[in-house]
Formats: structure tokens, sequence, C-alpha cells
């Protein structure tokens, strides 16, 4: 099972949030970037763009923030967190 948490906070506060689930047997960074999919979805977002320091936290800590410097329009918060829960 992998799992990621996608948490979209704003003034410190968490506003929003959603666990999403993938069972296949693809890659780690195929589910990542499934579940993404799924999440902007749900968001109604923006795809955000994967700059090197996003990258280098994610493969650091399983863990990514993405502040308005990672989408193209405008968001309405401070950043989306996303954070890999449960791996195989």
């Amino acid at each position: 099972m992998f799992r990621i948490w996608a948490k979209i906070f704003k003034d410190n506060r968490l506003v929003k949030d959603t666990v999403i689930c993938d069972d296949s047997d693809d890659t780690r960074t195929h589910k990542v970037f499934r579940a993404l999919d799924e999440i902007i979805y749900r968001f109604d977002l923006g795809k955000p763009i994967w700059l090197d320091a996003t990258v280098a936290e994610f493969q650091r800590h399983a863990k990514a923030r993405f502040t308005q410097d990672n989408f193209v329009e405008n968001v309405d918060f401070d950043y989306l967190e996303l954070h890999v829960i449960e791996e195989d």
C-alpha cells in the first residue's frame, strides 16, 4: 500500500486535506505523479511545477511543499504539502 497525505495550509492553519491510496505495482515515481494528479483534481488546482529544491526535499524527507512559486496561476493558500505516510 502506498499512501500520500496532501494538506493545504493558509495562515498556519490546515484548510483542506486528503489521503490518496495506490495499490498498483507501479514504480514509486509513477505512484507519486498519479497521486498528485488526483490531488489537484480533488482540490481544483493547476498542476504545480517540481522545482529542483522541491524534488530534493521530497527525495530526502518523503515530503514536499508547493508554494506560490510552484504554480503558474495565483493560489489562495500559503502552501500545498505532500507527505508519503506509507510505502510498500
